[in-house]
């Protein structure tokens, strides 16, 4: 009996060892993974979503390979980083369409996406950028395209938005504000806002001579000069 004993005990420590290495490890990756897409915000909002993913490791302190193990594709790592992101600017889109002024909804909408382009390099390529594998995450994009549709249809409607006007002013829009840049976030967002701010006025109807026709610009032009 004393040796069946002592077998249990020993069995008994080595499972609780056994559970204490696993919680341990996953632990360890939960860590990694945090790191991970901690250095991803950072490295694409400073950079754009073309940083090395090895430079995304090696500002982790992780190797590549781990890096590659937890999101395989950069895809994968892209839109996780700004799941989030996108929900939130979704919502602002959404409010955005409930106004009840379609010219001041179209204004707020091009303002937010705006303020958020000159303080994250990142998010503004993730949102105009197709990715067809993440399901939700596309779903959530096309929804905010669709959005700026609509509200540019509203504006237009209402007599406020000049009938000319097509996307690829928004592209044009989203190129100039793009050059934007002051070492504190408060300062690039009140530059976003004045410039937003003067092209909201060539937008208007009336507000000038008739315009060359549209450039050949879609949304996704914007990434492409990116």
């Amino acid at each position: 009996m004393p040796a069946q004993h002592s077998q249990m005990t020993q069995h008994s420590q080595m499972t609780q060892q056994s559970r204490m290495t696993e919680n341990e490890l996953r632990a360890d990756a939960q860590r990694n993974r945090d790191r991970i897409l901690e250095a991803a915000s950072e490295a694409f909002a400073a950079r754009g979503l073309d940083v090395p993913l090895a430079a995304i490791a090696r500002r982790a302190g992780v190797g590549a390979a781990t890096l590659y193990r937890r999101f395989p594709t950069r895809e994968a790592l892209v839109t996780e980083v700004f799941y989030e992101q996108l929900a939130e600017c979704g919502a602002e889109l959404e409010q955005a369409l409930a106004d009840p002024d379609p010219w001041r909804g179209f204004r707020q909408a091009l303002e937010n996406v705006c303020a958020t382009q000159v303080t994250d390099r990142g998010f503004t390529a993730a949102l105009l950028t197709s990715f067809p594998n993440a399901t939700e995450f596309e779903e959530q994009r096309v929804r905010a395209e669709q959005i700026l549709d609509e509200l540019m249809r509203r504006a237009k409607e209402s007599g406020r938005l000049r009938p000319e006007f097509t996307r690829s002013d928004i592209t044009l829009l989203l190129m100039a504000n793009s050059g934007l840049t002051a070492e504190e976030p408060e300062a690039a967002i009140a530059a976003s806002h004045r410039l937003v701010a003067y092209l909201m006025q060539a937008f208007q109807t009336g507000s000038g001579e008739p315009l060359p026709p549209p450039a050949p610009l879609g949304l996704y032009s914007f990434v492409r000069a990116g």
